[in-house]
């Protein structure tokens, strides 16, 4: 569904120097799978993610989207076909939700009724009742919510493919949980392919089906989660893999010690002598 050939992006600044966000990069991404960009901020995953739909063009290499480059396409009309969700929402404060999710089929001319039965069907996809929704401003909305319709916003015009920047970086953890639930059912069920980009390594080994590990514009490691965890072969990588490793282990430990206070009888249980 969609394949980066040897992408490159180098920036020059006003004295000539050259700065690489991202180097002969290589990836396919197969229809309705999850691709994970993890690694530190300025490792070149967001600018990867944007050249995807070019808000920012390449250096060199080629973006291929259904076996088509996307320099054959206009710009706009590539991103009206690619949902785009990011951490900051950027929803209109003075638009309802219904006018924010309802911004690419206006785009696309749809009719009033149309508009209106998908904006509908979209916030119930996205678990936001529509009578009690639609009508109201973001600002009336909590974290979780403003970013439900980011989703909803995102798929209005039935896109294949979604791309995902730092999506519930800015969500408590309570509703950032139900959220990544959420989204992989929702994916599952649309079939849609998705690259995603997150610092989190937790968050990419739980939603993602593969994992990209990028540092100073280079793709270090790519493979499942299964993969990265058995064999991370870079140090890097497996610095990475470390922490959701040592919080499953205290979590499993803490368990084990619940199961043995449990299993152990008492003083007041023990029969007398």
């Amino acid at each position: 569904m969609i394949r980066l050939e040897k992408l490159c992006k180098i920036y020059r600044s006003p004295d000539g120097r050259k700065t690489t966000a991202v180097r002969e990069l290589s990836l396919e991404v197969a229809q309705g799978s999850v691709l994970a960009l993890v690694g530190t901020s300025g490792c070149g995953k967001t600018t990867t993610l944007k050249m995807i739909n070019r808000l920012i063009e390449p250096t060199s290499g080629t973006v291929y989207i259904d076996d088509k480059d996307v320099r054959q396409v206009n710009p706009e009309a590539l991103r009206r076909d690619i949902g785009y969700v990011f951490q900051m929402i950027g929803l209109m404060p003075h638009w309802s939700v219904a006018q924010n999710v309802a911004t690419v089929p206006r785009l696309l001319g749809w009719d009033r009724q149309r508009t209106a039965d998908r904006v509908d069907e979209l916030l119930e996809m996205v678990c936001l009742d529509a009578n009690a929704y639609r009508d109201r401003k973001p600002s009336q909305l909590s974290g979780g919510q403003r970013q439900r319709v980011g989703f909803a916003r995102a798929l209005a015009a039935g896109p294949a493919a979604m791309l995902l920047d730092e999506p519930f970086g800015a969500i408590d953890p309570i509703q950032r949980s139900t959220l990544q639930e959420e989204f992989r059912t929702l994916q599952r069920k649309l079939n849609l392919t998705v690259v995603m980009v997150t610092h989190d390594m937790t968050e990419a080994l739980l939603l993602a089906d593969h994992i990209a590990v990028m540092d100073a514009g280079v793709m270090l490691r790519h493979g499942t989660p299964h993969e990265l965890l058995t064999d991370p072969r870079e140090a890097y990588v497996e610095e990475l893999v470390a922490t959701p490793r040592r919080h499953a282990k205290v979590i499993d430990d803490l368990l084990a010690q619940e199961s043995k206070t449990q299993e152990s009888p008492t003083q007041e249980s023990r029969p007398r002598e």
